[in-house]
C-alpha cells in the first residue's frame, strides 16, 4: 500500500524549443550588461534544467557558459588588473606607455559581448554554432 507516484519522464524538447533555449543561452551575455557578472548563471540553470532533455541545448548552454567565464569574467578581471598596474605605473611615467595595453584588454568583455550576440542569432536559426576553442572542448566533454 506504500505506493510511491514517479514524476512522468521528460520528454524532449521540440526543434523550436531547443533554438529558443539555445539562443536564450547565448543572449544570456546581455545580462552582464545589467547586473556586471551574472550573465553566466543564464545558461547554467539553462544547462542544468534542460541537459536530460536535449544534447543540443546541453551543448550550447554549457560552451556558452564556459565562453562567459572565459572572456566576461576573466576578461574584466584582466582588464582591472592591466589599469591597476598602469595606474602604478603611471606615477613614475612608464605607466603611460601601457595605457594603451590596458584599453585593449578592457576590449574582451565587449567582444564577449558581441560574439554572445552572434551564437544567440546563430542558433535561433538553426544552425549548429561553435565557439572558436571553447566549442570543441564542450563537445569532448559532454560525449566523454
Amino acid at each position: 500500500m506504500n505506493e510511491q507516484i514517479q514524476p512522468p519522464p521528460s520528454l524532449p524538447l521540440t526543434p523550436e524549443e531547443e533554438r529558443q533555449w539555445a539562443m536564450i543561452a547565448h543572449l544570456g551575455v546581455l545580462v552582464n550588461l545589467v547586473s556586471g557578472i551574472l550573465g553566466p548563471f543564464v545558461p547554467l540553470a539553462i544547462y542544468m534544467i534542460y541537459k536530460d532533455r536535449s544534447k543540443y541545448v546541453a551543448y550550447q548552454s554549457l560552451q556558452a557558459l564556459i565562453f562567459q567565464l572565459i572572456w566576461w569574467v576573466g576578461g574584466s578581471v584582466v582588464a582591472g588588473i592591466v589599469w591597476a598596474i598602469t595606474g602604478v605605473l603611471s606615477s613614475v611615467i612608464i605607466g603611460i606607455v601601457c595605457i594603451p595595453f590596458a584599453c585593449v584588454f578592457s576590449l574582451m568583455p565587449l567582444v564577449a559581448l558581441g560574439y554572445g550576440v552572434y551564437g544567440g542569432i546563430q542558433t535561433s536559426q538553426g544552425q549548429d554554432f561553435k565557439y572558436w576553442l571553447v566549442g570543441d572542448w564542450t563537445r569532448g566533454t559532454l560525449i566523454g
